[in-house]
């Protein structure tokens, strides 16, 4: 650092440090918008992983392999997209040491029936074992998970139970409706009631045995081979493998944040939000600042007009004002990042309570997450909100005329 520069620095932090009180409102301003920027991305980030994991372990798992086509053609052909080797297709993502384990599942549409009244469902044949360890996010209300054992076995939907007024031990019928045209139908014995994330889904959600599945649908095929990883940030990696070793098989592999138009649709929203929260912010600084720093200027008005007056060049006067306020932004966002780290430790070892979100039947316990992104963000927030605020009152400053500037206060 040369002279000139470490001699502008040292007069610019003893300025800061003479106007204690004003330095330190405006520190407070810039350390509180700081860590309320840390505190709400943390919040935010909270809810995209726990809605994600909800989604990824009440319905989807992680990735979806599939015959290329199949969302878009489900409803209209099912049966062409049916795929007779679920086995290979489970060894072949299970070679992928990202893999935890994998499920196949036969989906199928029908009527539940329980002697007195009918419901249009959307069912699934499941691996019940495989599933259990899916599901940590699938509450029972009532009754258990299916597992192996029980092979007439049915699981359904809040939402299901709560329409056809159903209880554990009630049987009831399933009818299914084949592509053939023939109509095959099966009867079950009552589970569990489940209820996940999602209460659209629980309006229509039944699941039996992968075999009972295949049964009333007469064949041995699956419609999908869901893939669970052991952390969900490996998700695009374990897409990108598997997808080199079965593209060219005729599938493909969807990974679960495309799986869920409500989970992209609230990401979308908090995003918007958040983005309107730090503008907000960011103008508070520059308001809190932009006043402390004219009020500073107008009380030391004569004083520039000295440094004028001794020869000082008009830049010299600008860079000085600069450089307080790029010291005040450094101290203010150290402070803000240390406030917001240690208001989110506090708050995450509580835990917030929140209540379902909309179209959801679960509420949880938010936490407060420690983003490195979102801490360095709301820094460079802090310091450049600082800064720029500065900006303009520095160039009037610098632009005094000197006669005006010595008779200010006289």
């Amino acid at each position: 650092m040369s002279e000139n520069l470490r001699g502008r620095f040292g007069l610019a932090l003893r300025n800061v440090l003479r106007h204690r009180f004003r330095t330190a409102a405006t520190l407070a301003a810039i350390s509180i918008g700081v860590a309320g920027l840390i505190l709400a991305g943390g919040f935010v980030e909270d809810i995209f992983v726990q809605l994600g994991e909800a989604i990824i372990h009440s319905q989807t798992g992680h990735l979806q392999v599939v015959k290329a086509g199949y969302r878009e053609g489900k409803n209209r052909a099912p049966q062409q997209y049916l795929f007779d080797n679920p086995k290979d297709i489970k060894a072949a993502a299970e070679s992928d040491p990202a893999v935890e384990f994998t499920m196949a599942r036969l989906g199928f549409s029908g009527v539940l029936n329980n002697g007195k009244r009918d419901l249009g469902i959307l069912g699934e044949g499941v691996e019940p074992d495989a599933e259990a360890r899916l599901g940590s996010y699938l509450h029972y209300v009532e009754g258990r998970s299916l597992s192996d054992k029980d092979m007439d076995g049915i699981a359904v939907g809040q939402g299901v139970a709560s329409s056809l007024g159903l209880k554990v031990g009630d049987r009831v019928t399933l009818v299914l409706s084949l592509a053939e045209g023939a109509v095959n139908t099966l009867d079950f014995e009552l589970i569990g009631v489940f209820q996940s994330f999602s209460k659209e889904f629980d309006s229509r959600a039944v699941r039996i045995p992968l075999a009972a599945a295949q049964s009333l649908m007469d064949t041995q095929a699956a419609h999908l081979v869901v893939v669970t990883l052991k952390e969900t940030r490996q998700t695009e990696r374990a897409r990108l493998a598997l997808e080199a070793r079965l593209a060219s098989e005729g599938f493909e592999i969807i990974p679960w944040t495309a799986l869920s138009d409500f989970y992209e649709k609230t990401i979308a929203l908090y995003d918007r939000q958040f983005g309107v929260l730090r503008s907000i912010i960011l103008v508070m600084v520059l308001l809190s600042v932009a006043n402390s720093v004219n009020m500073s200027l107008f009380e030391r008005t004569r004083e520039f007009g000295t440094m004028l007056a001794l020869g000082n060049r008009s830049r010299d006067v600008f860079l000085l004002i600069l450089t307080e306020s790029a010291i005040t932004g450094v101290f203010g966002a150290l402070i803000g990042t240390a406030l917001g780290v240690a208001a989110a430790l506090a708050i995450s070892s509580v835990g917030i309570p929140m209540p379902p979100p909309p179209n959801a039947n679960l509420g949880y316990t938010a936490i407060i997450r420690i983003v490195p992104g979102d801490i360095f963000a709301a820094s460079l927030v802090g310091f450049f909100a600082t800064v720029l605020a500065a900006l303009m009152p520095a160039r009037r400053a610098a632009r005094l005329g000197i006669v005006d500037a010595l008779r200010q206060g006289v």
